[in-house]
């Protein structure tokens, strides 16, 4: 099973699911539970039966990379968010 735990995550962002991707559906792991899947955009519409996913060459490391800049935030604000989802998984 292709299991990625939170703390992971945490450490690593999307580079830790973009490398598990690569070995196929990854098993996101809450307190040693299997919490949700995550699959690749072209296994997802093969699952769903829709067409709307296309190939585009990409990894999820690049797409976030090439996103427009909405806004700036400060350091404190983004540890400010973070531990408040960090409050709503707990």
């Amino acid at each position: 099973m292709n299991l990625l735990t939170a703390a992971e995550i945490d450490r690593r962002g999307m580079a830790a699911i973009d490398e598990a991707l690569c070995r196929g559906p990854v098993y996101l792991t809450k307190r040693n539970r299997a919490t949700a899947v995550v699959v690749s955009a072209q296994q997802y519409a093969r699952l769903s039966g829709s067409n709307i996913v296309k190939e585009s060459g990409m990894t999820a490391v690049q797409w976030l990379l090439n996103l427009p800049v909405k806004g700036r935030k400060s350091k404190q604000q983004m540890d400010a968010a973070r531990r408040r989802d960090r409050d709503d998984w707990a």
